[in-house]
């Protein structure tokens, strides 16, 4: 997995890639780990160190579980085992409730969010632009989430070619579980960054606070919002393209078997990060009609669209500052 697109900016001056957050009198602690293909981190406003580097630790733990349970590189991960073998036994619990979201975010947007997608990404990088086209169509005719059936006992995918991605939920999934584990641990007041981000608290009166990047400048902010207690997760163009014009990248709408066409980037909040994660991939695919009428009926969704010619829509609750 690689880090998807959401960067936290600092404000002020200070380099993006940071969050911003008024000075307390409780210490900021922070840590770091490896996962998902980068660096994921956790900061913590608490007044004793041990507390808060215990919490820490348990956070990234959680993290480092993620991934190494879910990771499409690592031979013992279980998603690994499963794209080779095309089935699974015994498949962990975390595993089974990601699945189960993603068989109930794919029913949600009619297909648009499709975990089984990872065969068409394999053949844009084997091409490394764009594949001729009967290549891309028979990858397109390997893809279909109904065919993957999970169950307790075990995990099958229906065909012998067919192979799953959960780059669009594991990081979200992995911010819930870190955040968890610091409310644990009694923490109250944190920000945690695994690609995808949550926040518990406030430091100074005021939430903590991130930065959307410009889809087409990575030196600028396209907005600045919030952390309200939902999680926050993008999904860009920009993230991992395969051709240099950002046509085809690394989000797929299955209809198609290439990359949507009208967004450059989508931000999604939603009360939890697996939620966040998913629908920023899904309403990359639907466009931004489309994904802003959904979100305007799901509880405590909200997101702003850029397209690729600029244009941003914002919903009523997104929370920008």
């Amino acid at each position: 997995m690689h880090r998807r697109t959401f960067i936290a900016a600092a404000l002020g001056g200070m380099a993006a890639g940071s969050a911003v957050a008024d000075v307390t009198d409780a210490p900021l602690h922070t840590g770091a780990a490896l996962a998902f293909g980068t660096t994921v981190s956790v900061s913590v406003r608490h007044a004793d160190a041990a507390p808060a580097q215990a919490a820490i630790g348990a956070a990234l733990a959680e993290a480092r579980r993620i991934d190494a349970l879910m990771s499409l590189h690592q031979p013992a991960s279980q998603v690994f085992r499963l794209n080779r073998d095309k089935r699974l036994a015994q498949p962990d619990p975390h595993l089974l409730a990601v699945l189960g979201h993603a068989r109930a975010l794919s029913r949600l947007t009619d297909g648009a969010f499709d975990i089984t997608v990872q065969p068409l990404w394999q053949v844009f990088r084997d091409a490394a632009g764009t594949p001729p086209a009967r290549e891309r169509l028979r990858a397109r005719g390997r893809v279909g989430w109904a065919g993957v059936q999970a169950g307790a006992e075990r995990v099958v995918l229906a065909r012998p070619d067919m192979a799953i991605t959960l780059n669009g939920l594991a990081q979200g999934y992995a911010a819930d579980l870190a955040l968890a584990a610091l409310r644990r641990h009694g923490i109250r007041h944190a920000l945690v960054d695994t690609g995808e981000y949550g926040g518990l608290g406030r430091t100074a009166g005021r939430r903590w606070m991130l930065g959307v990047r410009d889809p087409r400048r990575d030196d600028a902010l396209a907005a600045t919002l919030a952390l309200d207690g939902r999680c926050a997760a993008t999904s860009g163009d920009y993230a991992s393209p395969f051709t240099p014009d950002l046509l085809h990248h690394h989000i797929f709408d299955p209809a198609t078997g290439d990359s949507p066409t009208e967004l450059a980037s989508v931000t999604v909040l939603a009360p939890t990060g697996l939620e966040a994660d998913g629908l920023s991939t899904a309403f990359m695919v639907m466009g931004a009609r489309r994904a802003h009428a959904l979100a305007a009926h799901l509880p405590g969704v909200d997101l702003l669209t850029i397209g690729k010619d600029g244009r941003q829509w914002m919903s009523a609750g997104f929370p920008a500052v």
